[in-house]
């Protein structure tokens, strides 16, 4: 008949309540950031529809510039697909492109050929040099060097002239249509571009989306250039290109996961990252003093002294070493020479009982001993302390 022994846990097989202890702050930290992400979600979540959305009325948004357009009889229509897009384009419709350059190449070229013979109006808004090329042909984006500038308009468009100074400064660009208005013009560049079409419409591109924004819109003649620019037909559709849009899908018609993912969930994914980090440098410092453990064996004194001279020596930490040593010299020396345990490591109190104790002349200075500085080597610290041990058998002895 064999009976199984059951080994008892040692100190370091931590129990429940300890990992639960240890665990608790970052579970509270996890919830905690949790619940705030919820709660600004469910706060913004009709109140913020992102920048130079028309019905967004946050700073960057355009729902002001969208509402005082409806006031003028025009109506707004927010499009998120490049198939809703091209379908809107005709005669009596203005196409507003909020971010051209999110378009992917084919895109922007399907786009091109649904608009340019439409006979509409094509609002492209800081149009750069990845999206230009394509949704307008021949035309140049230059760099940014007056982003926010207020221009003044320097040409013949009426809405320019009507409006006066605006906010237009942003990306720069360049033509080789001589029949286009060049307006507001940054370091002899224009910041705002309208090219005419032959079958009646036009491409505007703006340098800079200020005089769209819900802050900037009461500026100079922010607004007055809005209205004019967006209010020139009866229908305005707000094109708000969109990651999920299938129309971006690769030549080949198929997607990556990563195409599949909105944005987003990459930005959370970072912020947990970020936040997975932080928690990790937050855990790994210890906080507080050392906390005393039960072995589960028995060590010999002597073990341990070599094991913690060997860590001072490992360390070359020679200072602490003498304090550790001078400190309990002091410490055994007060109650001989009848000082109190608290006033054993004042020299004011401890040296005088001392040096009357002490038998003979050519005795080693006790201040120099007990409170001197630390020993420059390894020599010094090992005559320190056989200099300690001469000066308590001398106090010891009757």
């Amino acid at each position: 008949m064999t009976t199984e022994v059951t080994l008892p846990s040692t100190s370091a097989s931590p129990t429940a309540r300890q990992v639960w202890t240890r665990a608790r702050g970052v579970v509270l930290a996890l919830v905690l950031l949790i619940v705030a992400a919820v709660v600004i979600a469910v706060v913004r979540s009709d109140a913020r529809h992102g920048a130079l959305d028309p019905r967004s009325a946050d700073p960057y948004g355009s729902r002001a510039v969208a509402e005082l357009l409806t006031d003028r009889g025009v109506d707004t229509r927010v499009v998120t697909t490049l198939h809703e897009a091209s379908a809107a384009a005709n005669p009596d419709t203005t196409l507003l492109v909020a971010v051209p350059d999110r378009l992917t190449h084919r895109q922007q070229s399907r786009l091109h050929a649904a608009v340019a013979d439409s006979g509409g109006r094509t609002v492209l808004v800081s149009s750069g040099s990845a999206s230009v090329d394509r949704l307008a042909p021949g035309v140049t984006a230059d760099p940014v060097t007056s982003f926010g500038s207020t221009l003044s308009p320097r040409c013949s468009l009426p809405a320019a002239r009507s409006a006066g100074t605006a906010d237009t400064g942003g990306i720069r660009y360049t033509t080789t249509h001589l029949d286009a208005d060049e307006c507001y013009p940054s370091e002899r560049l224009a910041t705002l571009l309208r090219i005419p079409a032959a079958t009646g419409g036009d491409t505007v591109l703006i340098g800079a989306s200020d005089i769209l924004r819900n802050d900037r819109l009461a500026e100079h003649g922010n607004a007055s250039l809005a209205l004019q620019l967006l209010g020139s037909r009866p229908h305005l559709v707000w094109y708000l290109p969109s990651l999920a849009d299938a129309s971006a899908a690769s030549e080949d018609g198929r997607r990556g996961f990563f195409d599949l993912l909105p944005s987003g969930w990459l930005w959370g994914t970072l912020q947990l990252f970020i936040a997975a980090a932080l928690a990790a440098l937050w855990r790994a410092r210890r906080l507080g003093p050392l906390v005393p453990e039960r072995l589960p064996v028995a060590i010999r004194a002597s073990e341990t002294v070599e094991g913690r001279a060997r860590l001072y020596r490992k360390a070359n930490a020679r200072d602490r070493a003498a304090a550790a040593l001078r400190s309990t010299t002091r410490t055994r020396l007060a109650p001989l020479v009848g000082v109190s345990a608290s006033q054993a490591h004042s020299p004011e109190a401890l040296l005088p009982a001392l040096s009357a104790r002490l038998h003979g002349d050519g005795q080693p200075s006790p201040h120099d001993l007990l409170f001197g500085p630390p020993p420059g080597d390894d020599a010094a610290l090992t005559s320190l302390a056989d200099r300690l041990d001469a000066l308590e058998r001398e106090v010891r002895r009757p």
